[in-house]
């Protein structure tokens, strides 16, 4: 448990989050939407800092990076939560499990303990050459990504997010002089389907998506194709038609859904949607579109 970056005081005993575009407003002996920060007698505290629920060893195409480093290996580590809740999530076991109101303080013990000095010795053992903070939300385990990235910066080796994009503005100065590489996942371009199915707003991760970039930090975008939810022909041009507008040449994976979680009954992305997509970005100018989960 570390006391967290970014809070602000409120009246009441209240704190109000700083870490995400949430900014959760939570009362004492509450969580924030992640299910990882509580108000402990008016200080906000990220409860499995050194608790990792995963920690293995992946090609960074697995990321996916194909731009960054390829050919090379990354340590990726995750804690439990997320703070969004999205019906097709393909980690919800570990993503969502902060979320249980059954758990409460026992998030402290879920996961093994693994100190950020501990994740760079072991990504050195390894003969990796980034560490990635992946499978659920690096946002919502700021302090315990953002202290591993300090010790990785000094040790030469390179940090890499895989982030739903809702980090806040702060957050992103905190991580951008220590983070290599990012890949955002941009899961459509429709308002309404982000809040239902994920629970939350479209324009802060565009807005971090420009952000990002103007910051010179290597980027990637990718998207889940979900049929019936974002696989329409003028959604997908939406997509690609943004990516084009911050850079042509910023890699767009184009990803399979497979039934998961909430929408276990749903149907498999057809292949031909997937070449549609991906042949709606080439049209839109970008440079490199690639398919995944095939």
């Amino acid at each position: 448990m570390k006391e967290c970056y970014l809070y602000q005081k409120l009246t009441g005993g209240q704190v109000q989050c700083q870490t995400c575009h949430h900014r959760c407003k939570i009362a004492k002996g509450k969580y924030g939407i992640c299910g990882v920060r509580e108000n402990q007698n008016s200080k906000l505290y990220l409860l499995v800092w050194g608790k990792a629920i995963a920690a293995n060893v992946d090609p960074i195409e697995k990321k996916p990076f194909y731009h960054f480093l390829p050919g090379s290996k990354s340590f990726s580590v995750a804690t439990v939560g997320c703070n969004f809740r999205c019906s097709w999530c393909q980690n919800w076991q570990i993503s969502q499990a902060s979320k249980d109101p059954n758990i409460g303080h026992k998030l402290e013990i879920i996961g093994e303990d693994l100190s950020p000095a501990e994740i760079v010795s072991q990504a050195q053992k390894t003969g990796c050459q980034s560490i990635s903070y992946t499978y659920t939300e690096p946002t919502i385990f700021l302090e315990y990504a953002l202290d591993a990235m300090k010790l990785a910066y000094k040790n030469g080796l390179k940090n890499c997010w895989v982030s739903n994009g809702y980090f806040s503005r702060q957050t992103l100065e905190l991580i951008a002089p220590y983070l290599d590489a990012i890949n955002i996942d941009l899961k459509g371009f429709n308002e309404k389907n982000y809040l239902k199915y994920c629970g939350a707003k479209l324009e802060p991760i565009l807005e971090n998506i420009k952000r990002v970039h103007d910051k010179k930090i290597h980027l990637e975008i990718t998207t889940l194709i979900i049929p019936g939810i974002n696989d329409s022909n003028k959604e997908l041009k939406q997509i690609a038609e943004f990516i084009t507008s911050v850079d042509k040449k910023i890699p767009w994976h184009i990803s399979r859904f497979f039934p998961a979680f909430k929408m276990a009954d749903a149907e498999t992305t057809p292949v031909p949607t997937l070449k549609k997509a991906y042949n709606i970005g080439k049209q839109a100018g970008l440079k490199y579109v690639y398919l995944g989960n095939i």
